[in-house]
């Protein structure tokens, strides 16, 4: 039997929080490690309870709740995190991908897709409430003429498929035998040829055009 998926979550609102937390735990496979009233606190408590999947609202008192997803992802980065949050601004919704969210799900949701929203995003998938992915996918569809996928070498793809499979620089430099540092070099060189700001959006791409569909170059 594959072990429970930690979560916290992270909301100003402690009646909202409660209600979130009976939506999971009432889910097989799912287990509620804590909630956090702050940035800060949620920040304090991913560091100290080491959870799988962080719900973190926007809006939050003190440090805001994008501010506080760069913190955290970077101090813990096998941690995934999802927005939950009421905000369907477009720029909060990059600002936050851009920060390393692999979620961001509109609150209201019903119970049964936040779980769906929590089981993907555990598993290293990126998920997006329906409405708001397709705005995001369709400012990525404007694109120049030539693809550039196209522009890829052959072991930038392979980094890009392992990073759609939600693998980090460190289990990438396993996985293919390189440097961390060297994978690191690799996935800038993929955004900038994308011309995208982060891996999420690196992976949403590489998704929308389908992995198989990757065609690696003559390139090295």
């Amino acid at each position: 039997m594959s072990e429970a998926i930690r979560i916290l979550i992270a909301d100003d609102h402690p009646l909202f929080r409660e209600g979130v937390t009976h939506s999971l735990i009432s889910e097989p496979g799912l287990m509620v490690v804590g909630e956090a009233g702050s940035g800060e606190e949620a920040f304090e408590m991913a560091a100290d309870l080491l959870p799988d999947v962080l719900l973190m609202d926007i809006t939050m008192p003190g440090q805001g709740g994008i501010a506080a997803v760069g913190r955290i992802t970077a101090a813990c980065p096998t941690l995934r995190v999802i927005m939950l949050t009421v905000s369907e601004d477009e720029d909060n919704l990059m600002a936050a991908l851009k920060a390393g969210a692999s979620g961001y799900v509109l609150k209201g949701v019903a119970a049964e897709d936040l779980v769906r929203a929590v089981r993907a995003v555990a598993a290293g998938n990126v998920y997006i409430s329906p409405g708001l992915a397709g705005s995001i996918l369709f400012e990525m569809t404007n694109e120049p003429p030539d693809d550039p996928l196209d522009e890829l070498t052959n072991r930038e793809c392979e980094v890009l498929r392992l990073v759609a499979e939600g693998l980090t620089n460190r289990e990438i430099g396993e996985r293919l035998f390189l440097a961390e540092k060297t994978v690191k070099h690799y996935m800038s060189s993929i955004l900038q040829k994308l011309q995208v700001r982060s891996r999420v959006e690196a992976a949403l791409l590489a998704q929308r055009h389908g992995l198989e569909n990757i065609a690696p170059s003559s390139q090295g």
